[in-house]
């Protein structure tokens, strides 16, 4: 904090001693009903819990009462379109008002709540077992084989002791008040951050038990399947024991009865990825019956950082296959590509040897320019990273890109046109030069093979040519197709030279099994399911020769950012939120709150220490790691990426110290790995796995040692990595150290380092091997960490602005879908359908006269002869047309849908009369004249409406398989789209803007089509036979849906403008142990654990398997 900041913070607090002010009063009041519960029984306690969850919901039943009346009605009733359309303005009402009265009674409801669930906590922890009267939900908890309950007569009986992810578990924990803190910042929507090891599971049940009171659903957000159904078996007894539900999405297919189950729990674990993928999944089902989620009401994200933040940079993506999914070019050009490498490769040693030699003979103007041109060809080579380190060369070498990136960068070809491609490492991009171009079109006949043409100017000149219009027309197709084809040629060499020159094995991913997996720069760990995007992952494995797998169309897709922001009440918890505390405001406007520690932190975090060279890092490491082994402390080594992890073990080896490995490649022996971690002398070398979620215990003996000691290798481009690795060290009042050691060849130095260490260490003429250890250093390189942050921000935000455009087309698409799965407000779709197509209709004829036209627009839109008369048409203005018309069809549209009723209702009838208990659903044949569509129908039900649900039945089909078909090519037509605005930045035009503009423009169009397309079938449709034997049973029958194991879900990648591949996502269990069946065997003929004396097979038994 500046100066400035220091003075206000003293005078008015700072903003963390203000918040700890706000929260104490609900922990003083939560406090003061500490005896009050103490003194009641079990059965009492549990009674309290019980009335006031009766109180809460109490507070919106009339509300949720009226909402069902109307609905009933809405179903049950013949009403005109405005007395609908009123009925919902008061349901959205209600639901507007259900929100608001939940707020104001769980506001009322906190302290006791709080207090209620924390004596609970007291009470399982001091007791082993806890007897209280049985109630049906204690029944079915032990029915279903819960192992912490059992019944015995009228009595249930909760242990204290269960199985949780795995492990046997004692309940030992009670809550602190700076957890009651944290629990009142998660309630009210915000980000709690915590210390690592001050029990943010635990903290996350206060305000869990709180908003599952009113029965709207609460949902635990997890980075993993492991901690999912860890946490949900682990804290679920403490709310199971008030007769609140709970469930884990992860333990339960897609699209299962047992998941659907499981959003209708009261409180549900999942990860972040299930659930995005299963909001993606009901917005492609077929029947409402089909639907898994219901109302996004509150959620806390566990590790909010690492899901809001670095997994939202990855859409969720449902994708099929496409039908040129093995028509790719990567194997075509890979030839190209490495001979493209191989020249610059050979150009860059040779500008580096002039350069050396230039600035040698004292010529520093143009050995800098020399300098530049190797950094701006291959920014990694060793060679210059070496040199950059000696006194003074760095420091040439920005200033001369500093002039050369004068007036935007007006100078720059003079140093980039002798360079066959360019590298930015900032923007994460690679661009080739006409050198570059060139030399990759010498293998072809055509010089114009990899040039994008000048479409604009070439249509402009077929325009003004005197060709007819037809063969204009085709000229153009012509123009358009090269465009295609030369921009999809550009684009594969493009990725092919990112994959060469900007990604490195065992860092930015692994080889395994014949595949290429991406490793997370931010927690080290494989990225199972997970493809780079737009052709990326293809082009990274044409360069490693193995299989390259087919290309996918996207069904579905959503960013995290989009699918959190749904939640009526979001909240989080992390270690490490601070710093990213502007994010958080900005996209989801979260505010972040510091918690403060139960005890003081006594762990001694040193000054960085600064090296020249790499070599000389690594080797004080070493040291460091030798002198900490021999005062018995355990140490924990944090790396970057898989091969400097691999680097520092062959180090060890060497100096014979034992150590153990953990990264991307031995993820497997993670347990065993952190289980030793916290012995004495112990040496773990860790990429970011170790970084979160990871707790070392100590023992005594290191305690008195001194505790765990940190050794960071290099500085993160994130500070919140580089805090996680620290808070592995001092939990709970340990003793600890940690340290980072830092190099100027280091990425982060590189890129974002200041000049200024640069001229300190030139000017103070630090020796090789030397070390700087000073406050003003450090803060250096934070500010650095601070302006890739800024930057990787920026990427993020990108990601966002375009998915907000898809986002906006998304909402509106679904809501449609929604409407007609459940059939409240499809009427009133289809009556806009009618009424657009007929406004636009109306804008192209009237006051044109041009009746003939007019005839065949009602023909093409309608499917229909026009009922209006020529005269009338003639005479009409424009209002009157456009009400002419929307009568004409609206009328056309009853009159169809009552026919088939009239001709179905008798059928319908005599299948009831005839088979009344053997049907129960039916299907109805219907056709448009060119498909013939199975509509299924609850045969009573269609009866008693008088065949309105037949009406629904059909305009619900209809409306799913037309959505469905336009939303998928709009999809494809979106992908093409992004990749293809990438090039107006060329061109000086931002592709966001024209992504923008253009969407809308396809957005509009499609709704167009689809729309037409809708009320030509509607329009259309009819039974094509009415004997009985064209009404069959509905269990026959299957609902239209895409097969099943041709859907696969995935993660697309940062830059992604086209998901080529998503694999299936595959749950691993992690970090720590595998997950077990934990519940006991039950026989069939054994007696029911619920203790109603019936054997199981009779009891709970046929329950579950009904």
């Amino acid at each position: 904090m500046g100066g400035f900041g220091s003075i206000i913070a003293k005078l008015f607090g700072s903003k963390s001693d203000r918040d700890q002010k706000a929260l104490r009063p609900i922990v003083d009041e939560s406090n003061a009903l500490k005896a009050e519960l103490e003194a009641l029984s079990h059965d009492e306690l549990r009674a309290r819990a019980q009335a006031l969850r009766a109180e809460v919901r109490g507070a919106i039943a009339d509300e949720q009462k009226e909402i069902t009346e109307i609905k009933e009605r809405l179903d049950r009733e013949v009403l005109t379109l405005p007395e609908r359309q009123k009925l919902f303005e008061r349901i959205d009402t209600l639901k507007e008002s259900i929100g608001k009265n939940v707020e104001e009674a769980l506001a009322k409801a906190e302290a006791l709540a709080f207090a209620i669930v924390r004596e609970t906590a007291r009470r399982f922890a001091e007791n082993e077992t806890i007897t209280v009267t049985a109630t049906d939900f204690d029944r079915q908890l032990a029915g279903e084989g819960k192992d912490f309950l059992h019944i015995e007569g009228d009595k249930a009986i909760y242990q204290n002791h269960w199985k949780a992810g795995g492990n046997e578990i004692v309940w030992d924990m009670v809550h602190y008040d700076v957890q009651l803190m944290g629990g009142a910042v998660l309630h009210s929507g915000k980000i709690a951050e915590m210390s690592t090891g001050e029990g943010k599971t635990l903290v996350a049940t206060l305000p869990v038990f709180l908003n599952a009171l009113p029965g709207l659903g609460v949902h635990i957000v997890t980075v993993n399947d492991y901690l999912s159904k860890r946490d949900s078996e682990w804290m679920g007894p403490l709310y199971e024991f008030h007769g609140l539900s709970v469930d884990c999405i992860d333990k339960h297919e897609p699209n299962s009865e047992a998941r659907r189950k499981a959003y209708q729990a009261d409180i549900t674990f999942g990860t972040n990825s299930e659930f995005g993928f299963d909001y993606l999944r009901d917005n492609m089902a077929f029947s409402a019956d089909g639907l898994v989620q219901r109302e996004h009401n509150y959620a806390i994200v566990d590790e909010v950082d690492s899901v809001l933040i670095d997994d939202a940079r990855t859409p969720l993506i449902i994708s099929g296959p496409t039908p040129k999914g093995d028509d790719q070019m990567f194997e075509e050009f890979l030839p190209h590509v490495e001979r493209l490498v191989d020249a610059q490769q050979k150009l860059v040693t040779s500008l580096f040897t002039d350069a050396k030699r230039l600035i040698s003979e004292g010529k520093e103007k143009e050995g800098g320019e020399q300098l530049l041109r190797v950094f701006k060809g291959l920014p990694k080579y060793k060679p210059l990273i070496k040199y950059e380190s000696e006194e003074g060369i760095k420091n040439l070498r920005v200033k001369t890109e500093n002039f050369y990136m004068q007036e935007n960068n007006k100078r720059m070809p003079e140093i980039t046109d002798q360079l066959y491609f360019v590298i930015d490492e900032k923007l994460n991009s690679v661009d080739l030069t006409e050198k570059g171009i060139d030399l990759i079109s010498q293998r072809v006949s055509d010089p114009q093979f990899f040039i994008l043409p000048d479409v604009a100017s070439a249509i402009a000149d077929i325009e003004h040519g005197d060709d007819s219009a037809d063969m204009k027309e085709r000229k153009k197709e012509e123009v358009l197709r090269q465009y295609s084809d030369k921009a999809e040629r550009l684009h594969t060499v493009q990725q092919l030279l990112r994959a060469y020159t900007m990604f490195e094995r065992d860092v930015e991913y692994v080889v395994t099994d014949n595949a290429v997996q991406i490793v997370d720069e931010q927690t080290g760990r494989v990225l199972e399911g997970r493809r780079y995007s737009e052709g990326l992952h293809q082009a990274i494995e044409a360069k490693e020769h193995v299989k390259i797998e087919a290309a996918t169309q996207t069904f579905a897709t959503v960013t995290l950012q989009n699918y959190f922001r749904m939640y009526r009440k979001l909240a989080g918890m992390t270690g490490t939120a601070e710093t990213e505390a502007g994010e958080f405001w900005s996209i989801y406007k979260l505010d972040v709150v510091v918690i403060p520690t139960n005890r003081p932190v006594i762990r001694k975090d040193e000054e960085d220490r600064v090296y020249k060279t790499v070599r000389e890092k690594y080797n004080a490491v070493i040291e460091e790691i030798e002198k900490l082994v021999k005062e018995g402390r355990p140490v924990l080594v944090g790396t970057t990426s898989v091969e400097i992890s691999e680097l520092l073990s062959r180090m060890l080896k060497l100096r014979r110290i034992p150590h153990n490995v953990l990264n991307a490649k031995q993820h497997q022996k993670e347990a065993q790995v952190v289980a030793e971690a916290g012995r004495k002398g112990q040496v773990t070398i860790a990429t970011n796995m170790a970084g979160r979620g990871t707790d070392i215990k100590l023992t005594p003996e290191v305690r008195e040692a001194g505790g765990l000691a940190i050794i960071g290798t290099e500085r993160h481009e994130s500070r919140r990595v580089d805090r996680q690795l620290r808070g592995r060290s001092g939990r709970q009042g340990d003793p600890g150290s940690s340290v980072f050691f830092v190099s100027l060849e280091d990425n982060l130095m590189r890129l974002f380092g200041s000049s200024r260490i640069i001229s300190i260490m030139d000017k103070m003429g630090v020796e090789d091997g030397e070390v700087i250890q000073h406050p003003w250093i450090s803060k250096s390189i934070e500010r650095a960490q601070k302006r890739m942050e800024t930057n990787n921000f920026g990427i993020r935000k990108r990601l966002l602005e375009y998915d907000d455009v898809m986002n906006l087309q998304r909402e509106r698409i679904y809501d449609r879908r929604r409407h007609a799965l459940f059939g409240e407000k499809m009427e009133e779709d289809i009556a806009e359908m009618v009424e657009s197509t007929c406004e636009m209709m109306t804008e192209d004829f009237a006051d044109s006269n041009d009746w003939d036209g007019f005839k065949d627009s009602v023909l093409y839109n309608f499917s229909m002869e026009p009922t209006i008369s020529q005269d009338a048409f003639g005479h009409a203005s424009k209002s009157e047309l456009f009400e002419m018309l929307k009568k004409m069809v609206w009328e056309r549209y009853e009159l169809r849908m009552d026919t088939i009723a009239k001709r179905a209702l008798p059928v319908f009838q005599k299948v009831l009369d005839t088979h009344g208990d053997r049907y129960t659903d039916v299907v109805t044949p219907i056709s448009d004249g060119k498909r013939v569509l199975q509509i299924p129908i609850n045969l009573r039900r269609a009866i008693d409406s008088n065949g309105r649900e037949l009406s629904k039945g059909i305009a619900r089909t209809i409306l799913l398989l037309a959505i469905d078909e336009h939303w998928q090519q709009h999809l494809l037509a979106m992908d093409e789209l992004k990749q293809s605005v990438q090039n107006a930045s060329y061109e000086q035009k931002d592709p966001l803007l024209i992504y923008k503009f253009e969407g809308y423009q396809l957005f509009e169009k499609m709704i167009s089509e689809l729309n037409r397309d809708i009320l030509r079938t509607l329009l259309k449709a009819h039974i094509p036979i009415d004997e009985e034997e064209s009404v069959q049973d509905a269990s026959a029958q299957k609902a239209p849906k895409r097969p099943a194991q041709k859907l696969q879900t995935g993660r697309g990648d940062t830059s992604g403008n086209r998901q080529q591949q998503a694999q299936p996502q595959q749950a691993q269990p992690q970090p720590n142990q595998p997950i077990v069946n934990r519940e006991p065997k039950v026989g069939r003929n054994d007696p029911c654990p619920c203790g109603s004396g019936k054997k199981y097979k009779n009891c709970h038994g046929k329950l579950g398997n009904a």
